[in-house]
């Protein structure tokens, strides 16, 4: 790799790079609190794609550089090409939904809008217990997006998932892991390094029976998330012509 080539990749808006057979994927726009745009959105899903291509990959690791996780859709973007921004998004939530191997997320800082609602798609996440959570989307007068409608109170409960989708409220890290959006709760400091050990963990198990567990646990979901992904457009549409315009995939 050229002195160019490794500039180039360090200011991707997505980075992946492999520990044995873990793929460690960062979201890299740590100015911008790793919001995302359509590009990071495509790159997102491209990483996806490789890893599941990918023979000597057995886990992927998801993770946000500087100082949160994602603060969701980056608002210029949306701006910009709401058009190429919702597009890319609808590619992105393709590849997590086929995706067969296990996929965990470490998460510290902001998670907001779709740096929470990702997390729905992950199979494990731990977060660090003073990470700030929240699902913005009524406060911003748009609809719950990737399928977290269907999704959360799958999760977490019906009276959860009301709680959280229709107040927008902030919520931790430590409540997350309490109430099943999370496997674990760390001390941030020590959150990396613990994830790093169960995706290392996870790396010794038969590539074949993780696979298959996560078939298992996952079956009917995809389906399930599809539909719920047109409810949500067609109401995100709706509340577009009635309130004007607003940005899908936050």
């Amino acid at each position: 790799m050229t002195d160019a080539d490794t500039t180039a990749a360090r200011d991707a808006e997505v980075i992946a790079r492999n520990d044995g057979r873990v793929r460690i994927v960062t979201l890299n726009r740590p100015d911008r609190l790793n919001a995302f745009t359509a590009d990071s959105y495509r790159d997102l899903a491209g990483a996806l794609d490789e890893a599941e291509a990918a023979a000597g990959v057995s886990v992927v690791l998801l993770e946000g550089a500087g100082r949160g996780f994602s603060s969701g859709v980056d608002l210029a973007a949306v701006a910009e090409d709401a058009g190429a921004l919702s597009e890319r998004f609808d590619d992105l939530l393709e590849s997590l939904l086929r995706f067969s191997k296990p996929l965990l997320a470490a998460v510290h800082g902001v998670a907001i809008g779709f740096g929470a609602t990702v997390l729905l798609h992950c199979d494990l996440v731990l977060v660090a217990d003073t990470a700030r959570l929240r699902l913005p989307f009524t406060a911003l007068g748009t609809t719950p997006e990737a399928a977290s409608s269907a999704l959360l109170p799958r999760m977490v409960g019906l009276q959860r998932a009301a709680d959280l989708l229709l107040t927008s409220r902030w919520f931790t890290g430590a409540e997350a892991a309490g109430m099943g959006l999370a496997a674990r709760s760390h001390p941030e400091e020590s959150l990396h390094a613990e994830a790093r050990a169960l995706a290392q963990a996870l790396t010794e198990l038969p590539d074949a029976a993780l696979a298959t567990a996560k078939r298992l646990l996952r079956e009917g979901t995809a389906g399930a998330a599809r539909e719920a992904l047109g409810r949500e457009r067609a109401a995100a549409r709706a509340l577009h012509d009635q309130l004007g315009p607003l940005g899908y995939g936050d």
